[in-house]
């Protein structure tokens, strides 16, 4: 049985960790050690500390391979999904959640980690399998199994192995009076 866990109520009614929409129209910069154009393919290979950026979320990882469709808008051509594999970060105002591989969907506007993820977020955190992050809404989803049906399987060219099944976490709780 997949459980699920619904982050939304972490993400409302707090202040402190409403999310704002994602802008993912802003420009994508990057930095890294080395980069491979594979132009024929419509892709860009990057390796060596990949740092990217757009608008107020950073991902990191050690590789990241960025598609982009055969358009150029204003000289550019117009990436549509990234894909980072090798530990990968992702970083949100208030908001910090790592794995072992990641896909940042620009068309779609939804990250999903794959593999030892955690989400951590003030003094919360949940650690999963899968986590499932809309750009758009700021809801954020976890499930135990980093592949629907059970553990094991292949994400980003390497198999992910996820015990259990089990969705853990710590939740803060506010000091009283």
């Amino acid at each position: 049985m997949r459980r699920l866990l619904s982050l939304a109520f972490l993400l409302a009614g707090t202040p402190a960790f409403a999310q704002t929409r994602h802008d993912s129209t802003a420009p994508i910069n990057f930095d890294a050690a080395h980069i491979e154009l594979q132009d024929k393919a419509n892709r860009a290979v990057l390796s060596g500390n990949v740092v990217v950026k757009q608008a107020e979320m950073t991902l990191t990882a050690p590789r990241m391979t960025v598609a982009y469709t055969g358009q150029v808008v204003g000289g550019s051509p117009q990436v549509s999904r990234l894909d980072a594999a090798g530990g990968v970060t992702v970083i949100r105002p208030g908001q910090v959640a790592k794995s072992q591989y990641g896909v940042y969907d620009l068309d779609k506007r939804i990250v999903t980690m794959l593999g030892a993820v955690s989400l951590t977020q003030g003094g919360n955190t949940v650690n999963g399998g899968r986590l499932t992050m809309n750009m758009d809404t700021g809801r954020a989803v976890i499930d135990g199994s980093s592949v629907a049906g059970g553990a094991g399987g292949s994400a980003a060219g390497g198999v992910v192995t996820q015990g259990g099944s089990r969705v853990s976490g710590t939740f803060s709780v506010p000091k009283r009076n």
